[in-house]
């Protein structure tokens, strides 16, 4: 059993957000924090990709193949296309809206992506997908 916290800052914080997150992550909260994940990844995506495409390919398909929920993994592997910046950030909404639709829940309008899910403000472009990770485990 986990004590209490004395500290009521803590306390009012900890009994709305933290000990929500104490138990093991749903379903909808695993969803909702990957498609968090992938449309700040899409926002970030270059306007003229290169060896970037050939990552995001990799990502959808490691994520269709691995993903805890099956049927979640699906929408995945139809998405491992991403042209340009515009194309892989609609087509991630339009993949998130038909998940959406498939729960009866309100659709998103994918002409707002951009202002929904923009750019970091990262210092001297230190947010930008750079690309391939094929050295990163050397």
């Amino acid at each position: 059993m986990i004590p209490p916290i004395s500290n009521p800052k803590i306390s009012s914080f900890s009994s709305t957000r933290v000990g929500k997150l104490a138990g093991p992550v749903t379903k909808e909260g695993l969803g909702r924090s990957t498609w968090t994940f992938l449309h700040t990844l899409a926002a970030q995506y270059p306007d003229n990709p290169t060896r970037q495409q050939k990552d995001v390919k990799e990502l959808m398909s490691i994520l269709s193949q691995m993903y805890p929920c099956k049927e979640c993994a699906d929408h995945f592997s139809r998405n491992s296309k991403a042209g340009s910046h515009a194309e892989f950030s609609q087509r991630l909404c339009h993949v998130h809206n038909t998940v959406n639709r498939s729960f009866n829940k309100v659709v998103f309008p994918c002409e707002r992506v951009d202002a929904r899910w923009g750019k970091l403000e990262c210092e001297q472009h230190a947010c930008d997908v750079l690309g391939s990770t094929a050295s990163f485990w050397k």
